[in-house]
């Protein structure tokens, strides 16, 4: 009898494992679901975007700073416009 009792046991921990992972799989499909992840995601690319643009704005910041800097004093600026287009595989077919 108790062996019955432990087997029954197990078989009711099993099913509500299995009943939870298979409502869990139902919800993921309906369209809340589907919102909730796409929403997620496009949450998530916001902000990787929004992290690429302040890092962008910042290195935009520091070469003006660099470039007006060398005019105050007077400098040729061409030798640190060059500098950049040595590290860049796509600046001799640029136009500007």
């Amino acid at each position: 009898m108790l062996k019955r009792m432990i087997w029954v046991g197990i078989g009711i921990a099993v099913g509500v494992i299995v009943v939870r992972k298979v409502t869990k799989a139902a919800e993921s499909v309906t369209p809340g679901g589907v919102a909730e992840r796409v929403s997620g995601a496009g949450a998530e690319m916001k902000e990787s975007f929004k992290a690429f643009w302040a890092d962008v704005s910042e290195a935009k910041r520091a070469k003006e700073a660099e470039l007006f800097d060398a005019i105050e004093r007077g400098e040729d600026i061409q030798p640190l416009l060059d500098a950049d287009d040595e590290n860049d595989p796509a600046a001799p077919g640029r136009l500007y």
